[in-house]
């Protein structure tokens, strides 16, 4: 009798990692549930807050309701030290050198896809398996990460980082299903979480108050400042400039004939810069630390033609990259695009298919 295949997969305590452990068993693989406690379970996580996402009592209560419910197998991990190290820390840091990081990106990449892998070895797991809305698919020359089917839950953004050392060991059920569907099948497996809200926020910081947070963690991060503009006249003060982001209009606290948008934080300076919505608009950038699924992607050619994503929520623009030194790219669009800013992650695409990507320097 041929061995079960075994998969873990990564339980959120929400409806999608569920459904996913769901149809697993049901396609007769050796199916594990693992939920990751990467926030301890204090006051400022748990007190009155009980849809803190993946980082909540509740959530890991909800994944093992469900395993239960699935006749699974369910372990709590701890992963606390590693996502402060990896994922805290960093969103402290950028926040305090002016810029917008993306904390879901690096959990993915070091914690999701790194820590869970290792973990799968260690239970003899042969696949790890998360709710994402991607595809994964087996090609002619490795395995390609594309969109997943549903355009308002596609989540191939998140996941660049992927590449064909660990893309064979991965499974991403939920990638051709659209939402709607995937409540649908909560229901046909009358699991609890059917009708549970998505989680919109970052799940370590409560109300999306991240200046709070940061200066919980660092006292005097939050100090105040001014307000100028390119040519250094005072418009008025800031509340510390872990509260700006650039392309940001609202809640800036002054008045003027046009709106003005932030378009530069200066951490030397302690000042926020801002312009009019002309000033936000850019015709390149330079990304660091960038990673390709395929492992390469220039071969013989010095650039390449993409659409390039620089913000989950943006679309997507036409741009040629341009190999640099050091794992760097210069990205340049062929028409001036709004908001490119320093931390978040640009992410290149051919069609549906990922490319790669970087975080923007």
């Amino acid at each position: 009798m041929q061995k079960k295949r075994r998969v873990l997969v990564a339980m959120s305590g929400g409806v999608d990692s569920s459904v996913t452990a769901a149809l697993l068993k049901d396609q007769g693989y050796d199916v594990i549930g693992v939920t990751m406690q990467i926030w301890p379970a204090s006051a400022e996580v748990s007190a009155g807050k009980p849809n803190m996402g993946c980082c909540s009592l509740d959530a890991v209560e909800d994944a093992r309701r469900v395993a239960s419910k699935l006749g699974i197998k369910h372990y709590v991990v701890n992963f606390e030290k590693e996502f402060y190290d990896k994922v805290i820390c960093n969103f402290i840091a950028e926040y305090k050198n002016g810029r917008t990081p993306n904390p879901c990106v690096r959990c993915n990449q070091y914690i999701k896809f790194d820590l869970l892998l290792r973990k799968a070895d260690e239970l003899d797991a042969d696949f790890i398996a998360t709710g994402h809305y991607t595809i994964m698919e087996k090609g002619s020359d490795g395995y390609l990460l594309k969109k997943g089917a549903d355009p308002g839950k596609d989540q191939s953004y998140f996941l660049y980082m992927l590449n064909q050392s660990n893309l064979p060991r991965i499974l991403f059920p939920m990638g051709g299903y659209h939402k709607e569907e995937t409540r649908k099948l909560a229901i046909k497996y009358e699991l609890a979480v059917a009708d549970k809200a998505d989680s919109q926020e970052i799940c370590f910081v409560n109300e999306d108050n991240y200046s709070a947070f940061i200066e919980k963690h660092v006292p005097g991060s939050g100090k105040s400042g001014e307000i100028v503009d390119q040519n250094g006249k005072v418009y008025g003060g800031h509340r510390g400039i872990t509260n700006y982001t650039v392309g940001q209009r609202r809640g800036l606290g002054i008045s003027y004939k046009k709106p003005l948008y932030v378009i530069k934080i200066d951490v030397e300076k302690n000042q926020v810069v801002v312009g009019e919505e002309d000033d936000t608009y850019g015709e390149e950038l330079v990304a660091k630390d960038v990673s390709y699924v395929s492992g390469q992607l220039f071969g013989h050619s010095k650039e390449r033609k993409v659409h390039a994503k620089i913000r989950y929520a943006t679309p997507e623009y036409k741009a040629t990259i341009l190999p640099l030194d050091n794992g760097k790219v210069k990205v340049i669009f062929d028409e001036a695009v709004k908001a490119i800013t320093p931390g978040q992650t640009v992410v290149f695409y051919n069609g549906d298919e990922v490319l790669g990507g970087g975080t923007i320097e």
